[in-house]
């Protein structure tokens, strides 16, 4: 199986990235400290999950990797947008 980067791998790599950064930061309080509680940590790592789940279906089903970049830019795109939405 040959190897295709699309967005949501960049996606999940880069949340997978952060996951690990919080996870093994040591506690502090100075200025720079990157605080999340646990239940954040979870929801990270529950949305790394369905990102990576996500990029296997659009994977299957679409063939041509043009197509696969753009549907996944746009579901990206909604995501984003749902979640400014529903954050204020």
């Amino acid at each position: 199986m040959k190897f295709r980067l699309t967005p949501l791998n960049i996606v999940t790599a880069f949340g997978l990235a952060l996951f690990i950064v919080v996870l093994f930061q040591p506690k502090s309080t100075g200025p720079q400290h990157i605080d999340i509680g646990a239940l954040q940590k979870l929801i990270l790592a529950a949305l790394i999950l369905v990102t990576f789940v996500s990029d296997l279906i659009f994977r299957f089903t679409l063939k041509q990797l043009k197509r696969i970049w753009i549907v996944e830019l746009i579901f990206i795109i909604l995501g984003v947008a749902a979640f400014l939405i529903l954050q204020k």
